[in-house]
């Protein structure tokens, strides 16, 4: 088995990485643009919040419709359609001055930007086979400096007195313009499992898939709420707004770097030893906030280093134990945007009726239940021997 990729293996993976920056930009861009998103459409913030359900939803039927799509279709050419969908939705969000319509434009960015992120995921696994972990890492850090780069390109355009409109465009400009060497491509095909120099592949196993479903909806659900709710966590506990807010972007901070790292980890450990060590990270910052150990700028950086790898590392290591297509990479996702929409969204009503303690408990929780998922992973895989 080759250790260095071919170079067409890198050329293709480079136009992933870049892509992913895109998708990472797009998801990245709501936050801040709502503000003028609700002024254009003359919304409370209360009711501009539906864009995030919008997106969500878009998110789910995007996961099922792109796996179908991968499996049917030339990769690349979906991956373009659906490049160009996102960047026709950016383009014409700044037009939407109805809540309706710029809704609906939310659902089709959803389901345009899971799309692209599942097909790319799907792509480099069959591209690189059984050493695609620390790709997979690094594609995903790409997404993580993607969600960075968003806040960085509205405050640019706003410093040169321009229209919020033209960080949208400038994104979607990008979009487009990766859809060209996609296109120049040859797109991976799935690997043969009838070859003879290729290990036989896992047997179809409903109760694995489960769990590693379960465990994507957890650790997703996981991220969100720990990044959508820190903020009002910390101005609950008497930060200021403007040092409440930071706490997010340490988070992100490390999460984005924590990728990075997890690259030599991967080869130098076993995807095994690397997760729990990130729930054991992730537990003892739950618990350091839960019984205040560290202050809490401290605990956003060691939760951010503790979701890093779980993602990429739990993707590859689904590679490896099933036989991964189209349709199964759709299942994971879709389970992922469930997770995602769910968890956070019963956040609210919890620390209204159980305080703000309840939040380092239900993150303790969260990653107690992880662990349980992956014990039970664990045993099933030595229990069939594969």
């Amino acid at each position: 088995m080759q250790i260095l990729p071919t170079s067409p293996q890198v050329r293709v993976t480079l136009s992933y990485f870049v892509t992913f920056i895109a998708i990472g930009m797009c998801a990245g861009l709501l936050g801040p643009a709502l503000p003028h998103l609700a002024e254009m459409t003359g919304s409370s913030m209360g009711q501009i919040g539906i864009l995030f359900t919008a997106r969500a939803l878009g998110t789910m039927l995007g996961s099922v419709l792109s796996g179908a799509l991968i499996d049917r279709f030339d990769g690349h050419r979906v991956l373009v359609a659906m490049l160009l969908l996102m960047a026709a939705g950016l383009f014409a969000a700044p037009f939407s001055p109805a809540l309706m319509l710029l809704t609906a434009v939310m659902f089709l960015l959803g389901m345009a930007e899971v799309s692209v992120n599942a097909g790319a995921n799907t792509l480099l696994l069959w591209n690189h086979g059984p050493a695609s972990p620390p790709w997979v890492s690094a594609l995903h850090f790409c997404f993580g400096l993607g969600n960075m780069l968003a806040p960085l390109v509205v405050v640019a355009v706003l410093y040169l007195q321009l229209s919020f409109a033209w960080a949208f465009w400038f994104v979607a400009l990008y979009a487009v313009v990766l859809s060209v060497p996609l296109l120049r491509r040859s797109s991976p095909r799935p690997p043969d499992d009838t070859a003879s120099d290729r290990p036989a592949p896992p047997p179809h196993d409903g109760v694995r898939l489960a769990i590693f479903l379960a465990m994507f909806g957890l650790y997703v659900g996981l991220e969100i709420t720990f990044a959508g709710w820190i903020t009002a966590y910390g101005m609950l506990n008497g930060l200021a707004p403007g040092d409440a807010a930071l706490m997010v972007t340490l988070f992100w901070l490390t999460l984005s770097a924590g990728r990075l790292l997890a690259i030599p980890l991967v080869r130098r450990l076993s995807p095994w030893n690397v997760l729990r060590g990130c729930l054991a990270l992730g537990l003892f910052s739950a618990l350091a906030l839960h019984f205040l150990w560290l202050p809490l700028a401290l605990v956003a950086l060691l939760f951010g280093l503790a979701c890093s790898a779980i993602f990429p590392i739990l993707f590859g290591l689904s590679h490896q134990l099933m036989t991964l297509n189209g349709r199964t990479t759709g299942w994971i996702f879709l389970a992922s945007g469930t997770g995602g929409m769910t968890l956070p969204s019963l956040t609210g009503p919890l620390l209204e009726r159980a305080g703000t303690g309840a939040f380092p408990l239900l993150l303790a929780a969260l990653v107690g239940l992880l662990s349980l998922g992956l014990v039970a992973l664990r045993a099933r895989v030595r229990r069939s021997g594969h």
